[in-house]
């Protein structure tokens, strides 16, 4: 049973809420994935990638070990138009999507991993349009709260505070600051969850690794 900090897929976006499908106004390419539990869907080996463009993408800055590294990453999503009207991913976000989904540690993110961030981008894309309504290419620090909990998080006030004084500028969260949010609370939420063995919100922590959790996202 969740309990409060536990969201859902890539915070638990399932097509309810206005403007929330996962297309981004295109289809995924490809064929759908299998679902991990928390939503992260994953493509197995035999994935074809014959006729994806994502594929395109990615094999146009991947190194011969067929992963790309954040920089790599940025110049990928870049090019991909994902950002659409926003202003392109800073390489601090691309570093820490790169780490939401670094499950082997290498720094540096595989295709199956990228088509899991592709699937997350497109959802928080589409449910920071939906509440981007007059296309600032910004939103409110209340709506940022109301994008929090339809995620699935049940946060403090005093959490919510403080994640809106961390991505906000001048009381305004730009699309970059808003994916950095969703990715680090993801991430953040992942690894505590992965120690809590029996779901109810508390663990006890290792120094060495508490601070391998949190400094490497």
């Amino acid at each position: 049973m969740a309990y409060p900090g536990y969201g859902g897929a890539f915070g638990n976006f399932s097509g309810q809420m206005p403007g929330m499908q996962m297309q981004m106004g295109q289809p995924l390419p490809g064929t759908g994935p299998n679902l991990l539990p928390g939503g992260y869907p994953v493509y197995s080996d035999s994935y074809s990638s014959a006729g994806d463009p994502m594929w395109t993408y990615f094999t146009a800055v991947a190194g011969q070990d067929g992963e790309v590294d954040a920089e790599e990453l940025q110049r990928c999503l870049t090019q991909s138009g994902i950002n659409g009207i926003y202003s392109p991913f800073s390489l601090e976000t691309c570093r820490i999507m790169i780490a939401m989904l670094d499950r082997d540690y290498t720094g540096k993110m595989g295709f199956n991993e990228f088509k899991e961030l592709w699937a997350a981008l497109n959802a928080w894309k589409q449910h920071f349009i939906a509440i981007d309504q007059d296309q600032s290419g910004t939103v409110e620090h209340h709506e940022l709260n109301q994008a929090i909990a339809a995620m699935g998080y049940r946060l403090s006030p005093q959490t919510l505070t403080a994640i809106v004084k961390r991505y906000s500028k001048n009381g305004r969260i730009f699309f970059d600051d808003y994916v950095a949010c969703c990715v680090k609370l993801r991430a953040l939420t992942d690894f505590f969850r992965r120690r809590d063995h029996l779901q109810q919100g508390v663990v006890n922590f290792v120094y060495d690794d508490f601070l391998q959790g949190t400094m490497a996202i």
